[in-house]
């Protein structure tokens, strides 16, 4: 029987029933019609949905043809009780309502509403009526016949939409629902252009496009960009009451869409939180529609609803077809039922109870991963001062507001261009007048034209000029310039440049990130034998706490977006990645620094090293007790390399003379004269870099100005990397002078003896200390945060986990501070605690904080123990000095590797002093989880290390496996090729220069407890009272609630009830009324008592 003669039986029922009320009704069926577009009403889930629908003894099912739809009167559609139409491209919805006007049947979705949502503006209303959180947003309407007029003011890094100002990132959304071509612009300081969303094509959803202004014809709506974690929550009603979540990873992001093995777009179940529910059944009844889907972003501990699509079902879920169905068709019995007579009850459903796995053994939990990271390799910084008195630059630094605090900044392209064009003004003056009246001196001002046109568009990134008011003019001259006779007020102009991340530096990061992923638990299923794809299952089921934060330098933005990549296996543009990801820590001294207001030890510390390596002699005894009073052997080393500072100077002069004339001679050489360098520099460029060193270095009184000798080992250190090619002479000996002279001056920049030390971090780094308490404090107390739906999480190993990842990027100075810190400050006794006496034994012998230097600190939970006792919560504390130098491998000194066993079990060692005892000790813990060969076939991963493949399960070779693990070593140890990325040996892009590779961690202690910690950053933190007030103020601005931790967009409140917000009373301890939490793990901690070390990644069939 076809479906039109359906619709005559169910008019002749009717019409029975209207002549007879007296019939028996039990014949009666409830019709339910599905009025859509074929595409629609034959997918698979309204398939999946109307056979689950059927088995409701009174329900009837009837789908109307589209050929119907599209060309017969609405008199002659088939008849239905029950109407579920919904409108996509190219459905007749005026026909929709005419008919429902007719035939009067319940409507599962409000036809008249369907109109509003195919507007954006008018969806944006109802949002906004409802009172449903959204993004701040301002709409601009434009006459098709004249595109011109309308209210719309462009800036280099805003818009003004109807006086409302929009800074970059913002967001520009055709106002027409069915138009997917959203666009997101970026700003100049994250390196511009704009991300294009679309309707998923094949695997892109989205691609990245240099261009930064927005589009000219139609109308849009503008709003702000919201900083989520990289994931979209898409939520899909069924009433009001039931509401399915799921995320999947931001269009926005790099455009590449994640599919799983059958080409699926890979989703993940997320559990709303109340809030949220709420919302989805405000959005659901202000629209009418009982079946509707929209879009949720979670940013700043908020949600806001972005989009709503009206009608949709989530595709692929088995559970969400049963319970659909059922929600559906207890609705339409409940309605129609009672009306027709049909016998029927609400069934009463038991719960559904969530599965909740045990613990078992004493794994323990991972709890909290924190890391403080150096920046990766980068360009020499360079600088130049001049002192400048044309009313030009006064009226310049009057303009930007200079004058509050005598000092001023200048990092905008705009700002840039206007110091760039009273440069060029003033030059064009000197051109003509010789004789006027201008005093800033030619040369600089040509240096000052030459670095800011350099890379031909301005981007914050890599270049700044400061400026600060002078009351009397400049105090004494340096050695950059004569004394100038005049007096009065003048401006010293600073500027900056250099110091960007290379493409090497971002390999590094990248590869890192990488590599890190292997720190987390996880990785089964399809992921066995894969380490690392646990964080990236545990990210994407929100069950990752993960934020980044970043000092407001462009090297370190760009480090920290890289790293986000590699750790989260993102692709494309880094532009993308550092917008959505990366919250920029500048306004409160986290991760920044002012170089420029060194405290007084700092000073005094400085002219102290500068006096002793000022004397023209060798270092005698006295000298040693006065540079090294810690004793330290890289120092002593240093030292010895050196014997009299004064002559090691000498030849560092005359190296640099040597190498200067060099490159003069190779500049008049044709063949070499155009040569391009690492990183587009010219020979050119690379003289003016060399000469400006050769005449700082030595001043007009024939002494040396040690504070050069940083910049001097930097640049040399950067062209024997990237430049080795030139193969200039005696540059390996320049190397190794500048090496020692530096490995003296800039460790004790940071203080000679210890209390100096101290004293020179806490200024530093009492922020940050405070900062990382409270992560460790919180990380098990808001169990609130995101969580998966138990049910959802088989296959997921422990739904209630959460993992919290804190992960700062920084300077040198930073780092340097922090780990002055940890040696200085009183963690531990060494006298009483063997394994922290061979961590400081070890860390005295580092020489250099090298690129990439990481500080990792992790937080384990034993969910066997007491709640209450100290020995619930495990604190484990590592290090890496970074990338490889130019010749480190003969005398870099060696930790004990990454996570070895505890130092409880030191009964059993034969010996501490070396690792191959060390490693004697556990063959079969290491490789416990199943026979050694079976590992080594089954890990495509693990291959020997000369590929350069992830070194986690073993550093041996498989014919050695049964000794076990010479060390745990976590991370890489070659990085040209990792099995992921493909090979780039010898020259890669930019004629690259062989990347250099990260040492691997190195544990530093790992049985501490959660209470030594925290009592020991407390006595840090409180030590140093001048510095309190200032990390109030700094935590303080950090988690006001009206300030936003992004870098982009200042108007964003953040919630009081934020997990960034909650700073506890110092007076509550800590380890008191943990919450235990039902999970486990699969890597514990390196515990005695599971005598596991290393990670423990089950490979098992």
């Amino acid at each position: 029987m076809g479906q039109t003669d359906a619709g005559m039986k169910n008019e002749m029922f009717r019409e029975e029933e209207m002549d007879d009320d007296d019939e028996s009704p039990s014949e009666r069926q409830i019709v339910v019609g599905i009025c859509a577009m074929t595409k629609k009403s034959k997918s698979k889930p309204m398939t999946q949905i109307l056979e689950r629908l059927c088995k409701f003894d009174y329900i009837d099912m009837v789908i109307f043809p589209e050929e119907v739809i599209l060309e017969e009167p609405v008199e002659k559609w088939p008849l239905c009780d029950c109407l579920i139409s919904f409108h996509s491209k190219g459905f007749p919805l005026d026909k929709a309502v005419e008919y429902a006007k007719l035939r009067n049947p319940l409507l599962i979705n409000d036809l008249n509403m369907q109109y509003f949502i195919q507007d954006r503006r008018e969806v944006y209303r109802i949002l906004q009526e409802e009172g449903i959180d959204l993004p701040r947003y301002a709409v601009l309407n434009r006459d098709p016949d004249n595109p011109e007029e309308c209210n719309l003011v462009e800036g280099e890094d805003q818009v003004e939409v109807n006086g409302e100002v929009f800074h970059k990132p913002f967001v520009e959304k055709p106002v027409c629902a069915e138009d997917h071509n959203v666009y997101i612009y970026y700003p100049t300081s994250a390196g511009g252009g704009s991300q294009r969303l679309f309707r998923k094509i094949g695997s892109r959803s989205s691609v990245y496009s240099p261009e930064s202004s927005v589009r000219k014809t139609g109308s849009y709506i503008y709003e702000e960009f919201m900083p989520t974690d990289g994931t979209d929550v898409k939520v899909y009603t069924v009433g009001p009451d039931y509401a399915h979540a799921e995320a999947r990873k931001s269009p926005a992001l790099d455009g590449k869409v994640e599919r799983d093995s059958e080409g699926k777009e890979i989703r993940y179940p997320v559990m709303l939180t109340a809030m949220e529910k709420l919302v989805a059944r405000k959005v659901c009844l202000a629209f009418k529609q009982t079946v509707c889907g929209f879009d949720l972003l979670r940013a700043n501990g908020h949600s806001f609803v972005c989009d709503v699509n009206g009608f949709s079902f989530v595709k692929n879920s088995m559970k969400y077809y049963d319970d659909c169905a059922k929600v559906l068709g207890n609705m339409v019995m409940r309605e129609l039922a009672p009306q027709l007579h049909i016998p029927w009850s609400i069934p009463m459903e038991a719960e559904d109870i969530p599965i909740v796995p045990t613990t078992s053994g004493t794994m323990m939990e991972l709890r909290c991963v924190i890391a403080i990271i150096r920046h990766g390799d980068r360009t020499p910084k360079q600088k130049m001062k001049m002192e400048v008195r044309h009313p030009l630059f006064f009226e310049l630094f009057e303009k930007y507001g200079g004058y509050k605090t005598g000092k001023l900044k200048l990092k905008k392209p705009k700002q840039l261009q206007e110091v760039l064009d009273i440069a060029r003004l003033l030059l064009v003056e000197l051109g003509q007048h010789t004789d006027c009246e201008i005093e800033e001196k030619k040369s600089k001002l040509e240096q000052l034209k030459t670095v800011l046109e350099m890379y031909g568009h301005f981007s914050g990134i890599n270049r700044k000029v400061q400026l600060t008011y002078l009351r009397n003019g400049k105090p004494k001259a340096s050695s950059e310039e004569e004394d100038s006779k005049k007096d009065g007020p003048s401006l010293l102009l600073v500027l900056k440049w250099g110091g960007e991340l290379t493409p090497a530096g971002r390999v590094q990061a990248e590869e890192l990130g990488r590599a890190f992923r292997c720190m987390y638990p996880g990785g089964q299923g399809d992921y066995a034998g894969f380490p690392g794809c646990g964080l990236l299952r545990l990210h994407s089921t929100y069950r990752h706490d993960l934020k980044i934060y970043a000092s407001d330098e462009g090297r370190v933005q760009m480090t920290a977006a890289a790293f986000a990549k590699g750790l989260l296996a993102l692709e494309g543009e880094l532009t993308p990645i550092l917008v959505q990801m990366v919250k920029s820590a500048n306004m409160n001294g986290l991760l920044d620094s002012d170089s420029d207001s060194l405290t007084d030890c700092q000073q005094k510390v400085k002219a102290r090293l500068h006096e002793i390596m000022q004397k023209d002699q060798d270092f005698t005894e006295e000298d040693y007790q006065k540079l090294a009073p810690t004793g330290s052997p890289s120092l002593v080393n240093s030292m010895k390399v050196i014997e009299n500072p004064v002559k090691t100077c000498d030849k560092v002069y005359a190296l640099i003379q040597s190498l200067t004339s060099q490159i003069r001679k190779r500049l008049e050489d044709p063949k070499s004269a155009d040569l391009q360098l690492y990183h587009s520099e010219t020979l050119e460029l690379m003289l003016q870099r060399w000469s400006k060193l050769e005449r700082d270095f030595r001043m007009k009184n024939g002494r040396y100005d040690i504070s050069k000798i940083p910049d001097i080992y930097d640049c040399i250190k950067y062209d024997l990397q990237h430049n080795a090619s030139l193969d200039l002479e005696d540059t390996r000996e320049l190397f190794r002078l500048s090496r020692a002279l530096a490995d003296i001056v800039i460790p004790q920049e940071y203080g000679i003896n210890r209390a100096e030390k101290l004293d020179i971090a806490q200024a530093y780094c009492v922020p940050l200390m405070k900062k990382i308490q409270l992560d460790l404090q919180r990380t098990h107390e808001d169990e609130a945060v995101n969580k998966l739906h138990p049910l959802y999480s088989r296959g997921v190993m422990s739904p209630g986990r959460h993992v919290r990842t804190r992960l700062y990027f920084t300077s040198e100075s930073h780092v340097h501070s922090l780990l002055s810190i940890f040696r200085y400050g009183g963690l531990l006794n060494e006298e009483k605690d063997q394994q922290w006496k061979q961590a400081m034994d070890y860390l005295s012998a580092v020489t250099e904080l090298n690129y990439m230097t990481q500080i990792v600190i992790m937080l384990y939970e034993d969910n066997n123990k007491d709640p209450s006792s100290e020995e619930r919560f495990h604190v484990e504390l590592h290090f890496s000095p970074g990338v490889k130098g130019c010749e480190d491998e003969e005398t870099i000194p060696l930790g004990f590797g990454f996570r070895p066993a505890s130092s409880e079990n030191e009964d059993k060692k034969p010996n501490q002093g070396s690792l191959e005892d060390l490693s004697q000790d556990e063959p079969d813990q290491a490789l416990q989880i199943s026979d050694p060969i079976n590992i080594q076939r089954r890990s495509p991963m693990i291959r020997n290390r000369k590929t350069g493949s992830m070194e986690v399960l073993s550093e041996t070779s498989p014919t050695h496996s049964t000794k076990g693990c010479t060390s745990h070593r976590l991370f890489i140890s070659c990085s040209r090729q990792s099995p992921e990325i493909k090979p780039a040996s010898g020259l890669g892009f930019e004629g690259c220069s062989m990347v250099p590779s990260i040492y691997p961690l190195e544990t530093l202690h790992n049985s501490l407890s959660l209470k030594q910690v925290d009592e020991f950053l407390n006595s840090v933190c409180e030590s140093n009272s001048e510095v309190q007030a200032k990390t109030m103020k700094a935590l303080s601005g950090l988690f006001a609630s009206q300030s936003q931790i992004s870098l982009y967009s200042p108007q964003q409140p953040l919630s009081s009830s934020g997990s960034e917000a909650s700073l506890r009373p110092p007076s509550q301890p800590l380890w008191h009324g943990s919450i235990p939490s039902s999970a486990v793990s699969s890597a514990g901690p390196s515990s005695p008592i599971t005598e596991s070390s290393g990670l423990n990644f089950s490979f098992s069939e």
